[in-house]
């Protein structure tokens, strides 16, 4: 079975890849800002969805499967995306300081015209963060393009005491309910 990743994410690529699939890469591009009263499950979902629906229109493939996905943190009910800048970081990780918060993996497989997705959840905590740690981390530039402004597997994880749920979700890609779905799509 031909797999498609439709994503630029190289930390996705690390996992499908350490989870021994052999798979081809395709960015796509699709907007990715909420809507307007737009559930974070619904979000992530749609996204995935879109994401998929374009890895398909971009390889013409009616012989393969595609797989979409999207991340994000939610604290509050409220989505983390990316932050703009290291402002914006830093006033993610004071938020998420001391606190457990939720990362949202949507997850969509397309195979000859059908599409299976789920949304995954995962808990993780945040141990307390002095003001220089924010400096610290925020500074490494690590979390710049990470939703939430982190990164679990890097220089975060010493700020990361518990992880409830699926590890690769947190990273960017829940392998367990990828395997589930692609089960499902071919069956």
């Amino acid at each position: 079975m031909r797999l498609v990743l439709a994503s630029a994410s190289p930390r996705r690529a690390d996992l499908l890849r350490a989870a021994g699939f052999d798979f081809e890469v395709v960015a796509v591009d699709v907007d990715e800002r909420a809507r307007a009263g737009e559930r974070p499950r619904d979000y992530v979902r749609r996204l995935a969805a879109e994401k998929s629906a374009r890895g398909v229109e971009t390889i013409a493939a009616q012989d393969g499967v595609v797989l979409g996905a999207d991340t994000t943190v939610v604290v509050d009910g409220e989505i983390l995306g990316k932050p703009g800048d290291d402002r914006e970081a830093a006033a993610m990780l004071r938020r998420l300081s001391g606190r457990r918060h939720e990362v949202l993996t949507g997850v969509s497989v397309r195979r000859a015209g059908r599409e299976v997705g789920r949304v995954e959840t995962t808990t993780v905590e945040f141990a307390p963060l002095t003001e220089a740690d924010v400096a610290w981390y925020v500074a490494s530039g690590e979390g710049r393009d990470k939703a939430g402004a982190y990164a679990v597997q890097g220089l975060a994880s010493r700020f990361i005491p518990r992880v409830e749920g699926s590890y690769s979700n947190v990273v960017g890609l829940p392998i367990a309910a990828v395997v589930e779905l692609l089960a499902e799509i071919s069956a």
